[in-house]
């Protein structure tokens, strides 16, 4: 969801699998602070300028990123999927992190984040930690299961439904490849193991992301290392001046 963005500069580019992702980077000391973003936002968003912010003040590297069919990157959203922006995450972390990146997601960027991570930690390079902000894990299953049964015929029969959207004027293309690609990155069934610290931050007035949703999560992390923190008047976003200090509270303890 689009916010207020951060003052312009112009990005850079990298190419993998023929698109074109636009990414900012601010050098500095590691590990490198990724941001990653949430559905249909993109990386000049209000908290990504925190972490920006913090990092130029830390003197710590930081990177964000628009995934394909967002921002500055090339593509369509409509033909995005879960697994799409999971390779595009994976290509510029790979490219211009370095060894062992605080990876920081929100919303649709926290299931990202986690998927990452699991990935990361597979391969033998693990994250060095999670900052998860109203995490959408599953977020699509929960999609399909709320829509009605006229709505999901739509989905399968046209391919996709232009949901009406809070954040922008026009809709936004609910797809059936978002769905069934969806359903191919799921965790909510089984414990995840990120082999990170995780902290979770969530508003419990958020209308897209219940806070009963990160209590969920959270009984499928490890019980070490991780930390649940709960904005009472805290909305999706947060990204009041209150909401902003505490995730560079929280990014900047874990960064040490």
């Amino acid at each position: 969801m689009t916010q207020a963005a951060t003052p312009s500069r112009e990005p850079e580019r990298l190419v993998h699998d023929g698109r074109s992702l636009a990414f900012l980077r601010r050098p500095g000391a590691g590990p490198c602070i990724v941001w990653l973003g949430g559905f249909r936002s993109d990386m000049r968003a209000t908290k990504a300028g925190a972490l920006d912010a913090l990092c130029a003040r830390m003197g710590r590297a930081f990177l964000r990123f628009d995934y394909s069919g967002h921002g500055e990157s090339g593509g369509r959203f409509e033909d995005g999927t879960i697994g799409l922006w999971l390779a595009d995450a994976l290509a510029v972390v790979a490219a211009h992190a370095g060894a062992r990146p605080l990876l920081v997601g929100s919303s649709m960027g926290g299931w990202i984040a986690l998927l990452a991570a699991l990935r990361m930690r597979a391969l033998g390079t693990p994250a060095a930690g999670l900052v998860l902000i109203a995490p959408a894990a599953d977020f699509t299953q929960g999609l399909w299961d709320g829509f009605p049964v006229e709505v999901q015929r739509e989905i399968e029969e046209r391919g996709h439904w232009p949901r009406p959207s809070a954040y922008a004027p026009e809709p936004t293309p609910i797809t059936r490849a978002l769905i069934e690609d969806g359903r191919r990155h799921l965790l909510l069934g089984r414990p995840i193991e990120p082999g990170c610290p995780v902290h979770i931050l969530q508003g419990m007035q958020d209308p897209d992301v219940p806070w009963s949703h990160a209590m969920r999560l959270l009984e499928h992390l490890p019980a070490e290392e991780t930390i649940l923190t709960l904005v009472k008047d805290g909305d999706h976003r947060l990204s009041r001046e209150q909401d902003l200090a505490l995730l560079v509270r929280s990014v900047e303890a874990m960064a040490v």
